[in-house]
């Protein structure tokens, strides 16, 4: 499989929707979790990311009186528990929280969930989780060739340094918008947090980005490093 820049990946698709990106530095020191939100309607971009109290982010509205439906833009996309971070992009995260600190695994939470309600999208639900050794699992519900039947696909990898793997949730632009489709991408992780960072936003597309979330964890000690960028400030 071929290890692809991921510049070229976000740069290429002027709307993969919201994605994940989770993997390792280059150096072997550090686990990489990336999750950036777009918009193309008022309602999706009017959001922020901001800081909650279980150790991840939350989407919030940036402008309250030009909400329209929260239903599907505001929830947790990264928490963390017993030393784990999960991340997706949608409410599942704290399904994935809850039945996790019931003892169950991520797989047993995302059985009971499918693709959004937000027809005829029917937009993926894509989820990570990150263990403190650096290796990871990725999945994604989707609709079944754009028809209301949940397909479930579950992948889990071993940290691999300088390498990532990333999930989005659009193909592309279109209506309906066309689902993500195969395994996730094979990337190339590079820099520090502050290149990194800047790398990623800097290939989204400007019209349609809205929030992007980084984080690198220090594997032998635990201690992270965050950056948070908003469109709107």
């Amino acid at each position: 499989m071929q290890i692809k820049s991921l510049s070229a990946e976000l740069g290429a698709n002027s709307y993969p929707g919201r994605g994940i990106v989770l993997g390792t530095s280059k150096d072997g020191k550090y686990v990489i979790i990336t999750y950036f939100i777009m918009g193309r309607s008022e309602n999706s971009r009017n959001r922020i990311f901001e800081v909650n109290d279980r150790g991840g982010i939350r989407t919030k509205t940036f402008d309250e009186s030009k909400v329209e439906d929260p239903s599907l833009i505001i929830y947790n996309p990264v928490l963390k528990l017993d030393g784990k971070t999960i991340v997706t992009n949608g409410d599942q995260t704290d399904t994935i929280y809850d039945f996790m600190q019931d003892g169950h695994c991520y797989r047993h939470a995302l059985l009971t969930r499918e693709f959004e309600p937000d027809a005829p999208h029917y937009t993926p639900r894509i989820s990570g989780v990150v263990k403190p050794d650096g290796d990871y699992v990725l999945s994604i519900l989707k609709s079944d060739m754009g028809q209301p039947r949940c397909l479930r696909y579950f992948f889990e990898y071993t940290k691999s340094n300088g390498v990532g793997r990333f999930i989005h949730t659009y193909q592309g632009d279109g209506s309906p918008l066309p689902s993500f489709e195969g395994e996730p991408v094979a990337v190339e992780i590079d820099g520090d947090i502050d290149s990194f960072t800047d790398t990623v936003w800097s290939s989204l597309n400007d019209d349609n980005k809205v929030s992007l979330f980084t984080r690198f964890i220090d594997i032998e000690s635990g201690e992270e490093d965050t950056r948070i960028i908003n469109k709107n400030k």
